[in-house]
């Protein structure tokens, strides 16, 4: 069965982004982006809340750009290919390979469990990441913790009354002082 990842840049105190929206602080340097390019070879399909496929939009032309390096070229090439689900109340069109999601995140989930295809399914997007694990939907957590405090804004995690135990799969120390964590939901 297919797994489900939730893997987003996280600051120390919990926050994918500031109380301002930001988020500058998780622009990767070279070594957290050649990760984040073979963690995406894994992945078989996207899900996404709308503010991030938005964000994400710009690597539907990016590999036009002159100004683009190799490493951006790279993840361009395997980010724009790959199926992406679209989660909006808003939306009513999107572009490249991305559909508009027709039910909640669980029936989705379970759809493309149930189809074939391989790879990850993987989530982005806190609010969609909160839905999927309060039905319980999700396997493992993966966090890149930046060493900043932001002292707000969006959490990483749900904020819900229900224990979740957990085994740490990896961890690995970047250059730049930056954390991955990586969890499997203990079952």
């Amino acid at each position: 069965m297919r797994r489900v990842t939730y893997s987003m840049g996280v600051s120390l105190d919990g926050y994918i982004v500031g109380p301002d929206g930001g988020f500058d602080w998780t622009a990767p340097v070279e070594d957290v982006f050649r990760f984040w390019i073979d963690e995406i070879r894994e992945v078989g399909v996207h899900l996404l809340g709308r503010r991030l496929y938005e964000t994400m939009l710009y690597w539907e032309t990016a590999d036009q750009e002159q100004s683009l390096d190799d490493a951006e070229l790279e993840w361009a090439a395997l980010w724009n290919p790959l199926p992406k689900v679209v989660f909006s109340t808003t939306l009513s069109t999107v572009q490249g390979h991305a559909r508009l999601a027709s039910g909640g995140v669980a029936e989705e989930i379970e759809r493309l469990r149930a189809e074939p295809g391989e790879g990850d399914i993987a989530i982005g997007g806190a609010t969609l990441a909160a839905e999927a694990a309060a039905a319980g939907l999700i396997d493992e957590y993966r966090t890149m913790v930046y060493p900043v405090l932001v002292g707000g804004g969006i959490p990483f995690f749900p904020r819900h009354e229900r224990r979740v135990d957990l085994e740490l799969v990896e961890t690995r120390t970047f250059s730049s002082k930056v954390v991955y964590l990586r969890y499997r939901v203990a079952r």
